[in-house]
């Protein structure tokens, strides 16, 4: 028979509340990859600010400078105009969106937390 999702949630809290106590190491959760916190170089820092961010939000950061300063190119909007500050962290003059987060990637690190 079919557990509930109520008793599958109680019976995996207890094993992980018993996987705790056994390594000593806190459980691990959505805290990875994507949203895992970075630090932004000091580069990336004029655009996004200094504190730390997950990667999401620097990107949602970016992209919200992007359009605020109109820097998409008028014909091919998939194409990024860099103005002086983002053009310090793409290290060109236009990027196109897709290769955005590959540029990015180079100006954050892991924060240290």
């Amino acid at each position: 028979m079919a557990r509930s999702a109520t008793t599958r949630g109680r019976q995996e809290t207890k094993a992980a509340e018993k996987k705790v106590a056994k390594t000593g190491k806190p459980a691990g959760g959505a805290r990875g990859g994507i949203t895992a916190p970075v630090t932004p170089s000091a580069e990336l820092a004029e655009i996004v600010g200094t504190a730390d961010l997950s990667r999401s939000e620097v990107v949602s950061k970016v992209w919200d400078y992007i359009k605020k300063h109109d820097l998409q190119d008028a014909k091919d909007r998939r194409q990024i105009n860099a103005d002086d500050r983002l053009q310090k962290v793409f290290g060109k003059k236009s990027a196109s969106m897709f290769e955005m987060n590959k540029h990015l990637s180079a100006h954050l690190t892991a924060a240290k937390g």
